[in-house]
């Protein structure tokens, strides 16, 4: 069994985080330089449009960069692209990821379950390391003691 590790402890993904921010930059200066050299029959409007569509795209991007699953001494918070949920440990009944899932899955106790983004399934290695620990975690902290 993997070594609990200490809280808080914060899980994101690496490579898309990268990917993510470098290709956001490549978009906002490219748009940029492209509202620079257009042809002359694109008027201002037009040039600020681009640079615009430029920083949403940045913005999406950065939405899935952020995601990561951050878990403390009072539970599990799990940001994904959209959407943020906090989790006491009591919720989370088990934590798992089958091979070629993109990222783990939290089963809670109401029968529902979610995806941890923050752990990337294509980062192999540090993804198992990442899901070792915090599926220690939620065993520690999420099981009730034996009454024994």
């Amino acid at each position: 069994m993997t070594d609990v590790p200490g809280l808080p402890v914060v899980w994101r993904p690496r490579t898309t985080r990268v990917v993510a921010y470098a290709t956001a930059g490549v978009i906002v200066l490219g748009m940029i330089l492209l509202a620079v050299v257009v042809a002359p029959q694109f008027k201002l409007f037009d040039r600020i449009l681009m640079v615009a569509f430029g920083l949403f795209l940045a913005w999406i991007l950065h939405m899935f960069a952020r995601c990561r699953v951050v878990a403390d001494a009072a539970g599990i918070t799990v940001v994904n692209a959209f959407r943020s949920r906090r989790l006491d440990w009591a919720e989370v009944v088990d934590v798992t990821m089958a091979t070629g899932e993109p990222w783990p899955t939290l089963d809670l106790a109401d029968g529902t379950s979610i995806g941890a983004m923050g752990i990337n399934g294509a980062e192999r290695d540090l993804a198992a390391r990442q899901l070792d620990q915090l599926q220690a975690l939620v065993h520690q902290r999420g099981e009730a003691p034996d009454p024994r």
